[in-house]
């Protein structure tokens, strides 16, 4: 049998070395021969076929937990699976299309400006909020709080939860009552936020067990300010679209973006809750948020929710479900319901509200 050393192999099949070490530990793409004294790595030439593979898969985009599948079929099977992925994409790419103008749209400096100009202080808000202890969880962790300015989630964990939870929304509250300078609110908000950090230090007496997630969106007239700590989630319903505009700071979800997962196995990986990012009871545990600016038009609709209610409804459903509910209080109430119909295994909360030009 020929043997190829791993810089060879890598130059012969267009794969780094680098993701050939990394393939080699996702049991994707063994060496043939592993040196005992060297630990340097050794390829037959016939994995060449099996490496190009890969190395194609990778250029489409396919996850690393679907190429190793589609490796284990034979070529009708991997044809047939192929297809059904790219089916998938082009669909995806579709509702990204969309997404992608949203993005540029609220990215151009010039269109922001000319936006804050012509209709800052014309919107407002009309919201409702409910947090359920589900049926599973022995008490309820969530806080939940909707105002004319300030909507905000958290999801408290550990012996402190609560009282954590609580803490970092009621550290917040003041940006209810105050008229918010546009040009500054992301300093405002990151303040703040500062302030929550703080207020769930005090809550948690110290411990790095306990602590909470954070989500909230902090209204200036014309755009929404958001930020984003843990895994509860925002989401934006536009022309009859849904958009998460958050992104989970979880294990699962760092193995997502890694290709080391597929959306389906990440549903059922035990790991799911386990958080990269919240405020904690300890100032060394405590991470820093994402904060960034989204431009409002009427008729958007939000949600805002603990983990609760993605764990068990899926986002096509959550979609649905605020598209069809007429009011924000509806919406809440029938999302709610959804979850605890699916099982109900975490607490739930959430907020929603509409985006509506203000009376003259």
């Amino acid at each position: 049998m020929e043997m190829l050393t791993i810089g060879a192999f890598a130059k012969a099949c267009r794969l780094s070395p680098k993701a050939l070490r990394l393939y080699d530990e996702l049991d994707l793409l063994r060496p043939a021969r592993v040196d005992p004294d060297t630990g340097y790595r050794y390829y037959a030439a016939e994995q060449l076929e099996q490496a190009r593979l890969v190395a194609w898969l990778r250029r489409l985009g396919m996850p690393l937990a679907e190429i190793r599948r589609v490796r284990s079929l034979d070529d009708g099977a991997a044809a047939a699976e192929i297809r059904a992925y790219w089916a998938r994409v082009e669909a995806e790419t579709a509702v990204r299309r969309d997404l992608a103008a949203f993005l540029v749209d609220h990215l151009t400096e010039e269109s922001r400006r000319d936006t804050a100009m012509t209709t800052m202080n014309t919107l407002e808000l009309r919201y409702s909020a409910h947090s359920d202890r589900g049926r599973v969880r022995p008490a309820n962790q969530d806080t939940a709080y909707a105002g004319a300015r300030l909507l905000a989630v958290a999801d408290g964990f550990g012996p402190a939860g609560a009282p954590a939870s609580s803490a970092a929304v009621e550290a917040l509250r003041f940006l209810d009552t105050r008229e918010i300078p546009a040009g500054g609110v992301l300093n405002l908000l990151e303040d703040a936020v500062r302030g929550a950090a703080r207020a769930v230090r005090d809550a948690a007496d110290g411990s790095a067990e306990a602590g909470t997630t954070l989500t909230a969106l902090l209204c200036t007239g014309s755009r929404l300010a958001l930020v984003h700590i843990g895994d509860s989630r925002a989401y934006l319903l536009r022309d009859g679209e849904l958009f998460r505009i958050t992104h989970d700071h979880t294990v699962v979800q760092s193995m997502l973006d890694e290709g080391r997962l597929t959306e389906e196995e990440a549903a059922s990986h035990p790991r799911r809750s386990l958080l990269l990012k919240a405020l904690t009871g300890t100032e060394a545990t405590t991470s820093s948020p994402d904060l960034r600016l989204h431009d409002a038009r009427p008729g958007d609709r939000y949600l805002l929710c603990s983990d609760g209610l993605p764990a068990v409804v899926a986002d096509d459903t959550i979609g649905e479900l605020l598209a069809t509910a007429p009011t924000p209080d509806q919406a809440v109430h029938t999302l709610i319901t959804r979850a605890n119909d699916s099982g109900g295994p975490d607490n739930i909360t959430c907020v929603v509200a509409d985006v509506t030009a203000a009376a003259p």
